[in-house]
Parts: C-alpha cells; structure tokens; sequence
C-alpha cells in the first residue's frame, strides 16, 4: 500500500489504454488567474507566474505524466518541416483538456482522449500542445478528431500560447505555432514523448 501521494509525472502511468485514452495532470482552470505548473523535482504544484494580462487558458491545462518532449519530439518537427537546431523542451508533454463541466480547481488527474495538437516553438523548442477531450463528457465526449472542433475554440487556444508569455510591450514574439495537427499526429506524439520519458528516466 501506498503511504503517500504518487509524484504526478513520475509516480502516474500514462495509461492502460494509451496512448488513446491517456491520463492527464490538470494545473490549470479557466476560472485560474495565475498560471500554476508542476514544480519537477517535488511534485507540487507552483506559482509559475501571475497572469499579468487578460489572457486565460480556455480550456483545462495540464501534463501527461511519464512523457518527456526530448530528442524524438524535436526530431519530428525538423525533419517534417525542415527546420535546424531544434530541441525539445525537456517538460513533461502538455495538454488541453475540452469539458463542459466547470473544474474549478488543478491538482487533479483524469482520462482524456486525444483528438489533435498544436506545434508549438517556443524558442527553437519543441513544445506541442495535445489537444484532448474529457472520456465521457456529455458535449465533446464522441468527438474524434480535431476536424470536429470548431474553429473558434481553436482561435482561443491560438491566441493564448502566441501571447500567455508576451508582454503588451514586446517587439518580438518568441512563440510560433507552425501546425494544428490531428488526431493520428497526436498519437505519434504521445508515442515520442513516451519513448523519451523511457530513455532519459527509466534505466
């Protein structure tokens, strides 16, 4: 038996069943005016930062345990687009979580179902975005694929990750998003991300 609280990216499985139905770390809400993250060496989650602008995550936000976006992650987005000296970001494999329901609160797992991503460099940093729905959520719980999103939705997601980082006075904006992707892709990420994870902690 288990005295203690399992490290959310180490101690959790990603799943019996993924990586089509996956568990995921939720940090962050949309209700949440400051942007929490997963401290890596403690567990806990942490005050990354205070959101200084009005740019909300509008989805549930948070990490797939036992992924590590490495060498086959960074791979992936330069031989597919041919870009150099790209590396992954070394965090745990984010995701957005789609739910009808109102989550006030991060700290939680739950079983998502990957439908697509967003590419997203960060400064010549691999950091893909998975984009997922809630397992059994009565409004998005069927959808499969990233084709049945509506655009709007994807907008909002767009519009965070270009400015959650950038300041009103910024000149230049380090944070391209170079593909949505869907689901197949995403499930090829997963993999990667997995297949790093393996590489670099699991010996």
């Amino acid at each position: 038996m288990n005295k203690y609280v399992s490290h959310p990216w180490h101690g959790i499985s990603l799943g019996e069943e993924q990586p089509y139905i996956v568990n995921a770390f939720i940090e962050v809400t949309p209700s949440d005016t400051v942007k929490y993250e997963l401290d890596k060496t403690t567990g806990i989650l942490k005050i990354d930062r205070p959101q200084l602008f009005s740019n909300i995550c509008p989805t549930l936000y948070g990490m797939l345990p036992q992924t590590y976006c490495g060498d086959r992650v960074a791979n992936l987005c330069e031989t597919k687009f041919g870009r150099n000296n790209i590396v992954g970001d070394k965090d745990p494999l984010d995701i957005c979580v789609l739910t009808e329901k109102l989550v006030r609160h991060g700290n939680i797992l739950l079983k998502a179902i990957p439908i697509g991503g967003i590419k997203l460099l960060d400064n010549n940093e691999a950091d893909d975005k998975i984009i997922a729905v809630l397992k059994d959520d009565a409004l998005y719980g069927e959808w499969d694929d990233i084709s049945q999103c509506p655009s709007r939705i994807l907008e909002r997601l767009e519009h965070y990750f270009l400015t959650y980082k950038k300041s009103p006075t910024s000149k230049s904006n380090k944070c391209e998003i170079i593909e949505i992707y869907g689901r197949d892709e995403a499930i090829n990420v997963i993999k990667l991300a997995s297949d790093d994870y393996k590489e670099n902690f699991i010996k």
